[in-house]
């Protein structure tokens, strides 16, 4: 179902995936990068139990690590589309973003399926 839609570029540097419209996978290596630190994927899951939404002083009270390596995580959940976030007067408070959330989950949902190895792949 889903491999009917994606296909793998070789490239002289690696390989890059797009569908039929040809988006690149640019949002893909930054959502799957950012994913790849355990204490990111821990700012999420302390955000997604929170209700969906922090301020940054209280996921900073979470973690044992300085302030600027919690900020650096948010800046990067932030920078890959995982995370949003607005002031609210002194304070930032982090939004989940659940739409690049879905990214992963539909990439994911590819391994689900069983491939046809009689059907040819684009």
């Amino acid at each position: 179902m889903y491999a009917e839609y994606w296909f793998l570029n070789i490239q002289r540097d690696g390989w890059e995936m797009a569908d039929e419209s040809g988006r690149h996978a640019d949002a893909y290596e930054a959502v799957f990068s950012a994913l790849a630190h355990p204490a990111r994927r821990r700012v999420l899951l302390t955000i997604y139990f929170n209700g969906g939404s922090m301020a940054a002083g209280e996921i900073a009270a979470v973690f044992s690590h300085a302030w600027q390596t919690t900020t650096r995580h948010l800046q990067i959940l932030e920078a890959a589309g995982l995370l949003s976030s607005a002031r609210d007067g002194r304070m930032r408070i982090y939004h989940l973003e659940r739409k690049r959330l879905d990214l992963v989950r539909d990439w994911l949902a590819h391994f689900s399926i069983t491939p046809d190895p009689t059907k040819e792949t684009p």
